[in-house]
């Protein structure tokens, strides 16, 4: 699509199913960095990746030891490892390029209380009810983790010292069951039980969060406990926006960002409906994507294009696109729009045969200056890109072999058809070179132009002239021509009931 002949005021969030992918039953899904690979856990406890630009599948995961549905898929930085999760609660990280499982899992704390006084059962020891981690995600830089719990808590954890360094209480202490974060690590989602999705703005800088973390501690070593993680957690993140339908108060589906941080899509709970609402960050509801009728079970947002990928009950994966008008004015620099006719003055050489026209300037351009083929020129959408990190965008293509049974198969027909056109079939001597089959048996009145031209060139039909044309040439004094000698020998119809009234009889091969 040229990006001049968009309009710019049509918005950047999908309206339409583009297409969709069908490959088992798969159950939920996850873009790469750079979106040219969508990675898809299925009900087997296998991971299928398709390439997106193409929408073949790029690579296909098989788990012999998982057996239970992918419940989330998640990729690497840069796209070399994908972390799955399943539904008899195994944890498995897969090399992408080689197929291989990989790396090891460390269990982080999912409570306060599980730094110092939990049980091996996750009961603490003041009699309070087991809460269990409901949701997890890194920020930009990886340096920290936030974990949603049962309680209604958000945990910030240094996954190297395994310990928590804050917590932001949510209101009402509803279950957080997804927390994501925005692509530039601005901005923190979760989708509670209390039907409400909200937003949270980071307070801690993309890099370096950790160091901050402590610095903020330090100023609280006067608390103790939860009361100093609260006040931490208060200096990390700051309640921005609550989205919720207060009319039907619906139940959200995995909710989160488009990829420029604008956009805020969920998708609705409810059986039976497949609807995508996307808000603003003001919180105002702009689009509603209504899809068949099929529950919705996950989506995501392409991380550089409008696109919504969603996934249904049934294990299909819809794409919904931009349904884009093209603006053609755009052509024409000089062009413009009219809402209505206007009087237009002409000037006095407009029309003139030799009118004054401007010099056209010259393009500003260095001819000497070397270009450069070599160094690629960073994407300012991925802007901490690290040029020396090699990032896996792309699949290498594996042609699959030819089943043997098939190539037989082929290799039978072909044969047949050589035979075939040895053998000098009736049908193909008798073709004629407009590719008719001609009988002459059935229409003895054709003859060849050039009785001695031995490739059988065009044949023309002639006519034995009619006894009425015959009495018509013999009134006008002409002589009427003689047929030739070989279609002297046959006579049509007319011509044997004539030598009958004659008294004579004879076969239609027989001579005059």
């Amino acid at each position: 699509m040229n990006a001049p002949i968009i309009d710019p005021l049509q918005g950047d969030f999908p309206e339409v199913i583009e297409e969709f992918l069908e490959h088992g039953v798969m159950k939920c899904i996850a873009f790469n960095r750079r979106g040219t690979l969508l990675a898809a856990g299925c009900s087997d406890g296998n991971c299928v990746i398709w390439d997106f630009e193409t929408r073949g599948i790029a690579k296909e995961l098989k788990d012999k030891d998982c057996v239970s549905a992918i419940t989330s898929v998640c990729w690497s930085k840069y796209g070399h490892q994908i972390l799955v999760s399943a539904a008899d609660r195994s944890l498995t990280l897969w090399n992408v390029l080689k197929g291989e499982k990989t790396g090891s899992t460390t269990l982080l704390p999912v409570c306060i209380s599980d730094a110092d006084t939990a049980s091996s059962r996750g009961k603490v020891s003041d009699g309070t009810p087991p809460f269990t981690p409901t949701a997890a995600c890194f920020n930009k830089y990886g340096d920290l983790v936030y974990v949603g719990n049962s309680k209604g808590e958000i945990l910030v954890i240094d996954f190297e010292r395994v310990q928590i360094e804050a917590m932001v209480p949510i209101s009402g202490g509803a279950v957080v069951k997804n927390i994501v974060f925005s692509r530039n690590g601005q901005y923190l989602l979760t989708n509670s039980n209390d039907r409400t999705i909200r937003i949270y703005e980071s307070l801690l800088p993309n890099k370096d969060g950790l160091k901050v973390i402590d610095e903020i501690t330090k100023e609280f070593d006067g608390l103790d406990g939860a009361e100093k993680l609260k006040a931490v957690g208060t200096k990390c993140l700051t309640l921005f926006r609550e989205f919720q339908d207060s009319i039907t108060r619906m139940h959200w589906k995995a909710p989160c960002f488009s990829g420029d941080g604008e956009w805020v899509v969920g998708g609705s709970a409810s059986k039976g409906e497949h609807k995508i609402y996307i808000w603003d960050r003001a919180g105002y509801l702009v689009k509603i994507l209504e899809g068949p009728k099929e529950a919705l079970i996950d989506l995501g947002w392409h991380p550089v294009h409008p696109i919504v990928v969603s996934v249904s009950l049934t294990g299909l994966i819809y794409i919904w696109a931009k349904d884009y008008t093209e603006n053609w004015s755009a052509f024409a620099p000089d062009f413009k729009e009219l809402e209505e006719n206007e009087e237009y003055v002409e000037r006095e050489d407009e029309f003139d045969l030799n009118p004054e026209t401007e010099k056209v300037k010259e393009p500003d351009v260095n001819e000497d200056e070397e270009v450069d083929i070599v160094n690629v020129e960073k994407d300012s959408a991925f802007s901490d890109s690290d040029a020396s990190q090699d990032e896996l965008c792309f699949l290498p293509a594996i042609p699959c072999p030819d089943i043997i049974e098939q190539q037989d198969k082929c290799i039978e027909i072909s044969s047949k058809m050589i035979e075939n056109n040895n053998s000098g079939s009736p049908p193909s001597e008798e073709a004629g070179v407009n590719g008719r089959t001609t009988n002459h048996a059935s229409s003895p009145l054709e003859v060849l132009d050039n009785p001695d031209d031995a490739g059988g060139a065009r044949v023309k039909r002639k006519r034995k002239p009619s006894e009425k044309g015959l009495e018509l040439q013999a009134e006008k004094g002409k002589k009427p021509s003689k047929p030739s000698g070989r279609l002297s020998k046959f006579k049509t119809k007319s011509m044997v009931h004539q030598d009958n009234s004659n008294g004579t009889y004879g076969d239609d091969n027989s001579d005059e």
